[in-house]
């Protein structure tokens, strides 16, 4: 019986998503892409999850995409197919967060899968890069584009035109990853950070996520605006009345998640 290509489980209100094939450094094809996609939107719509972990192996997050998989493939055929993004961004309709747990390589379509995580806690034997250069290509699924917002157009210029891989520790002081940790605890950490999240009020924690990303993608003057009637939105929530009275009290508040 052939293993799943992804591994699910859950740990109180925390979903965690594990890509599981180890044997090819978990190379990114169409049928992991496709249960990434599942696992990530049903514990999405899970009303007893409040934030996600997506991690990988200990030698590799996700060494890149399949390039056997892919490398007969035509122009037509990759347009016809909508190649990347028919499967590869549905990470970015999940609205509750999505911590990335990385340890090993994160190379191409891994560099890129982690890039669309909310944040990266890294192992300290992660390494990041883009080498498609080496390949006759340029990345496709965001590595232009996310990595010069996260790291400056200069750091992302070298490492996609040279195809050199990043540290974690490099990574961690261009702003690419949150946090570097022991490999051996990077499951421990991620999965605190998620449980800390999982447990404050979700409403507010799914409109921080909306308004940070809003940061990256309008002008200054209507991100403050959005930020503003977020801000005022959630005055109509239960838990702000909790979280508020709590504070007050000087106890722990007991969020409903309405």
């Amino acid at each position: 019986m052939q293993e799943p290509v992804i591994l699910t489980r859950r740990s109180g209100r925390v979903g965690i998503v594990q890509l599981n094939r180890p044997d090819n450094l978990n190379a990114l094809n169409d049928a992991l892409m496709d249960a990434l996609g599942a696992a990530l939107l049903e514990f999405d719509r899970d009303e007893g999850i409040g934030c996600l972990v997506l991690t990988g192996g200990s030698r590799a997050f996700a060494a890149g995409a399949d390039v056997e998989a892919i490398q007969d493939m035509n122009f037509p055929e990759a347009v016809r197919t909508s190649f990347i993004t028919r499967n590869w961004e549905t990470i970015l309709r999940v609205r509750k967060p999505v911590i990335g747990a990385v340890a090993g390589f994160a190379l191409g379509g891994g560099c890129e899968l982690a890039m669309m995580c909310d944040f990266v806690i890294a192992a300290e034997n992660a390494r990041f890069g883009q080498p498609e250069i080496k390949l006759g290509i340029i990345p496709g699924a965001g590595g232009t584009q996310r990595l010069p917002r996260a790291v400056s157009k200069a750091k992302a210029m070298e490492m996609v035109l040279t195809g050199r891989m990043m540290d974690a520790h490099e990574a961690e002081r261009c702003g690419l990853v949150a946090r570097v940790v022991p490999l051996e605890r990077l499951e421990e950490e991620a999965l605190a950070s998620a449980a800390l999240i999982a447990g404050m009020s979700l409403p507010s924690v799914i409109a921080a996520k909306e308004a940070l990303n809003r940061a990256y993608e309008t002008p200054l003057s209507e991100g403050l605006q959005y930020e503003r009637k977020s801000f005022h939105a959630l005055f109509a929530t239960r838990d702000q009345k909790e979280g508020m009275a709590a504070f007050l009290a000087k106890r722990k508040p007991e969020f409903t998640h309405s």
